[in-house]
Parts: structure tokens; C-alpha cells; sequence
């Protein structure tokens, strides 16, 4: 049976991701060897990672998606500040924040949780923290390394004024290539529109 590798995300637009482009370009500069970075191109916020789903089992999650969704209006989001999993210390991954009506957003998370949870993808045991992730370490980056690179992040000034409306979220496939992930739209999934 064929497994798609699947998530549902909230889509940015281009001029958000230009913007998380020149903050990687600033990160860059320090030319830390040991970090991968995403293609601003392919950054979204993830919502929920579902893994290896079977491809007859798409329309349900699509069906369930779509119902979460209808549950919420639309809402506005911006961009954070720079942060590090799980510290600037250790770094493993950098990424920005998420601002804006987070309360809606953990509300729509919530919603698809108890929509995919009896299809067989339960909610993680972590609590939900939106961000866009922009780089991850490599394992062979040593714990100096980490710390240096966490203090230089934290000194790169970044700023983002740049707010979206989030309408709708998407049903994603991701295929891994050498080249790093490709990302195609499976289904969209509209919020709530009043009225």
C-alpha cells in the first residue's frame, strides 16, 4: 500500500517569506558549516505532522480537515522573534516565533487534534509551539559550536511589521529528495467565513 508522507500547514505569503530569507542571509554570515538551512521558499507553519499516511485513507483526513477548519474565522498572524530549540545554549534548531491571534491559531490546532485524533493520529505529547523553522544542526556540531552559534543568533537584529490574514490550511505531501524536501498541496481547507 502507498504511504504518503503528509502535514497540514498555514501557507505563508511570498513577502513573509522574503523576509524570513534576509534574516537567513544575516544568520548566514557567520558561515557555520554544521547548520542545514530551509529554503525560505518552502517554510509554512506546520500545524500537524501525520507521517506515512495510506493514500486511500486521504479523503477522511481531507473530510476531517475540513471540518476543523469550519469551526474557526479567519485571523491575523505576524511574525515573532528569533528563538532556539530547545536553547540558545544547545541549539538544535532556529527558528522565529509566531505573534498575532495566537489564541485563534491554538484553537484551530486544537480543533484538527479532536478531528484527526479517532483517524488514528493522536496530538502530541508536547504542547503546541507555532514557529517556522530556518535551520537545523547538524549532529556532528559540537557543543562550543552550539553556544557560539547560539550567541551570534542572538545578537542578529530582526524585525517583522508584515501581519496575514489566515484563511484556509493545507493538506501537504512531502516527497524527500538529495536535494531536500518538495512540498506539494494535497487539499485546502477553508476557515469560517461569516455571514
Amino acid at each position: 500500500m502507498e504511504l504518503v508522507r503528509s502535514f497540514i500547514a498555514i501557507e505563508l505569503p511570498p513577502e513573509f517569506r522574503a523576509e524570513l530569507g534576509v534574516l537567513e542571509e544575516k544568520l548566514k554570515a557567520a558561515r557555520h558549516s554544521f547548520v542545514k538551512w530551509v529554503d525560505p521558499e518552502t517554510i509554512h507553519l506546520t500545524l500537524k505532522f501525520l507521517g506515512g499516511v495510506p493514500a486511500d485513507a486521504i479523503p477522511r483526513i481531507v473530510e476531517a480537515t475540513s471540518r476543523a477548519a469550519q469551526s474557526i474565522p479567519p485571523f491575523s498572524l505576524l511574525m515573532g522573534g528569533p528563538g532556539a530549540f530547545p536553547n540558545w545554549l544547545r541549539p538544535q534548531v532556529l527558528w522565529v516565533g509566531i505573534a498575532g491571534e495566537t489564541g485563534r491559531l491554538a484553537d484551530l490546532h486544537r480543533e484538527l487534534d479532536g478531528a484527526l485524533s479517532p483517524l488514528g493520529y493522536p496530538p502530541e505529547s508536547r504542547a503546541f509551539s507555532p514557529h517556522l523553522t530556518l535551520g537545523r544542526l547538524r549532529d556532528r556540531a559540537s557543543a562550543e559550536e552550539r553556544r557560539s552559534l547560539g550567541q551570534w543568533a542572538q545578537s542578529v537584529r530582526f524585525e517583522s511589521r508584515l501581519t496575514f490574514e489566515v484563511d484556509g490550511v493545507r493538506l501537504m505531501k512531502s516527497h524527500l529528495t538529495p536535494a531536500g524536501p518538495v512540498y506539494s498541496q494535497l487539499a485546502f481547507a477553508g476557515l469560517r467565513r461569516p455571514g
